[in-house]
């Protein structure tokens, strides 16, 4: 249950941690199609849920140059009369979305029994008469389980222990497809135990007041646990995470695919990293010897190894102690919660904890998604969205097809083998085949401790056991309910949960323009993905292979070179840059999404011309439409976190960025030299 920062999900299923907006359901049309009737045969009635087409008019600033701010004129006078909730580090489209969801799945649990597993939950969390009776006595059995490790071999089975209840590990295993052979899972190893986000908190004068307050955080945590002299116990345990984040890798070096994929038998990680008993650790783990697994940041590993090895046992314990309490404080006390969000607060700038029921719905979401989603898709997913987003998804790759083909620095042979790959990706839509199976899951109304202990080991033992078996493609690591979509690297698969298409990305009464640049330009971001800087070192079926030739390499990395230079002239907050090198899978996928898309779209006319509504042609709608998606406000230690730890771009430079190297927008609001977002035809980077 230890943070895993997770290098392996992170870095090679690419998942796009997009973020969505106003709720209600997407469609309000019968629920099924009639047997042979498509999506393209329905006519549509009605009005958009925003705006008469589905684009919020009142949201413009007519009075900015789209030439020099395309997001002010697109979202200006939002902007300008938006407020950022207390209990929140941004608000926009895609958190509203969020927002909206939360609403929804809060009335499914709500209105289900405290008998079912997910109402359990629900009442235990919401129970804070009980939580506050019970008080310390479950942690404490926890931590003395901590005081009772005798040596440095029990203290790695502990670690490896972690994965399925609280506590901390300078290391995480994950199974997960093997790099060499896609079809068959794979052991993963990577380096953790932080408790700040990322290496750079722990140096960068920038972050100092989250320093101070992590150190205080860590005080007030010993001091209520009975540690004696809590400050200095705060102080060792700082020390010791600034030594191992000093031994971490850059965050930009953790998403390179071909950097992480370094295989090793049990027996040669031993030899690689002595310092730990990896037996014991794997023991923990409940693994068995294994023959092959990824050591992604290998020399990461080995180093913290040392240090470990290095490390007197009490300092050891002490982290240990401070982990085990950061985690289960969410579901303690009133004090513990606070005393917990004093310190993160810090991280995101928020002023107040979200409401209770909001947390309560976040829990329920994260221990049994699947099990909260077959309820939510029949409730706000109807079978005719499903079938829309499937044709879309088909125009799109298509679309994508047309641009490999005319991709005029790619060679023959490197084109067949990326439209192979293309017609491969699989395509998921609203909700896995198949749901989960909870109902060996106990969940208690009075328990809320014992809840989290039972559920956190179920969903751990259900990751774990895919472990040595062929890799099952049809699973998910997204909620139906989630606002999100995601391409699955080496499963070389994309999934767009139904959460993210309702309105503003996918709207049944919309104008195709709005449709296509919102969920279109989604779809085609995750396609791209495919054949972004890291997706393009994934062959067809999924193996890390260098199926380019030498010279489209070459070009390939100049023009991402170019492309990564416009972003790092970008401050996203005074002394904060975005990094191309961690964003530049991102922003590829971003550029490419627009292109796709937007070819995609005039697919859909037919050769036809598309309409003028309220003044705006159909380029010019599909524009505002992909800006306004992204509008966003945000809180300055949320854009510097966002900044230093994701490998997205922030929302305000994914509306920006791209445009400036997308012909077709020069051409709808008719952008001149003069203008501030304006760079020459010759000086556009031209990727796909």
């Amino acid at each position: 249950m230890h943070f895993k920062h997770s290098i392996a999900r992170s870095a090679v299923a690419s998942a796009l941690a997009l973020a969505v907006a106003t709720a209600a359901p997407a469609f309000a049309e019968e629920e099924t199609l009639p047997e042979g009737v498509s999506a393209e045969n329905i006519v549509v009635t009605g009005h958009a849920s925003i705006g008469e087409f589905g684009i919020d008019l009142s949201a413009r600033d007519l009075s900015a140059n789209p030439g020099d701010d395309f997001e002010r004129y697109a979202s200006g006078t939002w902007l300008d009369k938006t407020e950022i909730p207390a209990d929140r580090a941004s608000v926009g489209s895609f958190n509203n979305l969020r927002e909206d969801v939360t609403a929804q799945v809060n009335g499914l649990i709500t209105e289900a029994p405290a008998g079912t597993q997910y109402g359990a939950l629900y009442q235990s969390f919401m129970d804070e008469k009980t939580i506050e009776k019970i008080g310390l006595a479950p942690l404490k059995r926890d931590l003395t389980a901590v005081d009772a490790i005798s040596d440095k071999v029990e203290f790695a089975r502990f670690m490896g222990s972690t994965y399925d209840k609280f506590g901390g590990s300078l290391f995480g295993a994950t199974p997960y497809a093997d790099p060499d052979d896609p079809a068959m899972n794979s052991l993963w190893l990577f380096s953790s135990g932080l408790g700040l986000p990322e290496k750079d908190y722990y140096f960068n004068e920038k972050f100092a007041a989250q320093r101070g307050a992590y150190i205080d955080y860590l005080t007030r945590t010993f001091k209520v646990i009975g540690v004696p002299n809590p400050r200095e116990a705060a102080s060792r345990v700082m020390t010791f995470e600034t030594y191992v984040a000093e031994l971490n890798w850059d965050v930009e070096q953790t998403r390179d695919i071909a950097m992480i994929n370094n295989p090793m038998s049990g027996a040669e990680l031993a030899n690689y990293a002595p310092g730990v008993d990896w037996g014991a650790f794997f023991a923990g783990n409940n693994i068995p010897p294994q023959d092959r697994i990824i050591v992604t940041d290998n020399t990461a590993i080995r180093a913290i190894a040392a240090l470990y090895a290095s490390t007197d046992l009490e300092t050891l314990k002490l982290w240990q102690k401070a982990r085990v309490t950061h985690q289960a404080s969410p579901y303690l006390t009133k004090k513990m919660i606070d005393s917990r969000f004093k310190f993160t607060s810090t991280l995101s700038g928020v002023s107040e904890i979200r409401p209770r029921w909001k947390r309560a719905v976040d829990l329920i979401d994260g221990q049994l998604g699947e099990l909260v989603g077959e309820s939510y898709v029949q409730e706000y997913f109807p079978e005719v969205a499903k079938v829309r987003m499937d044709e879309l998804v088909k125009n799109l790759k298509l679309a994508m097809a047309d641009r490999i083909r005319g991709n005029e620095w790619m060679s023959a042979d490197t084109k067949t083998a990326a439209l192979e790959k293309l017609d491969k990706m699989e395509v998921m839509v609203g909700y896995p085949k198949e749901f989960r199976d909870y109902s060996q899951l106990p969940m208690s109304p009075d328990d809320l401790y014992g809840n989290m202990v039972a559920a956190t080991r179920f969903n751990a033992d259900y990751t774990m056991s895919d472990l040595g078996k062929p890799v099952d493609r049809s699973k998910w690591a997204m909620n139906p309910q989630t606002v999100n979509a995601y391409n699955g690297g080496l499963e070389n698969k994309m999934v767009f949960p139904a959460g993210i298409l309702q309105p503003p990305f996918f709207d049944a009464w919309a104008d195709p323009a709005v449709n296509y640049g919102a969920i279109g330009v989604v779809i085609g971001h995750e396609i791209s993905h495919g054949f972004d800087d890291q997706g393009r070192k994934i062959d067809a079926n999924g193996a890390i292979k260098d199926w380019w030739t030498p010279e489209d390499n070459e070009r390939f990395k100049a023009e991402a070179k170019k492309f990564g230079e416009q972003y790092a002239a970008f401050e996203v907050v005074p002394g904060a840059f975005i990094k191309p090198d961690l964003t530049m899978g991102e922003n590829i996928a971003d550029l490419a999404g627009v292109l796709v898309a937007y070819d995609a779209y005039h697919k859909s006319l037919g050769g036809k011309e598309a309409p003028v509504i309220d003044g705006l042609t159909g380029d010019q709608r599909f524009f505002l439409a992909y800006a306004q998606v992204w509008r966003s406000k945000a809180r300055e230690d949320a854009l510097r976190n966002l900044v230093t730890t994701d490998p997205h771009s922030p929302a305000r430079y994914r509306t920006i960025a791209p445009l400036r190297n997308v012909d077709a927008w020069y051409a709808a609001f008719g952008i001149s030299p003069e203008d501030a977002m304006y760079i020459a035809p010759e000086d556009r980077v031209r990727i796909w």
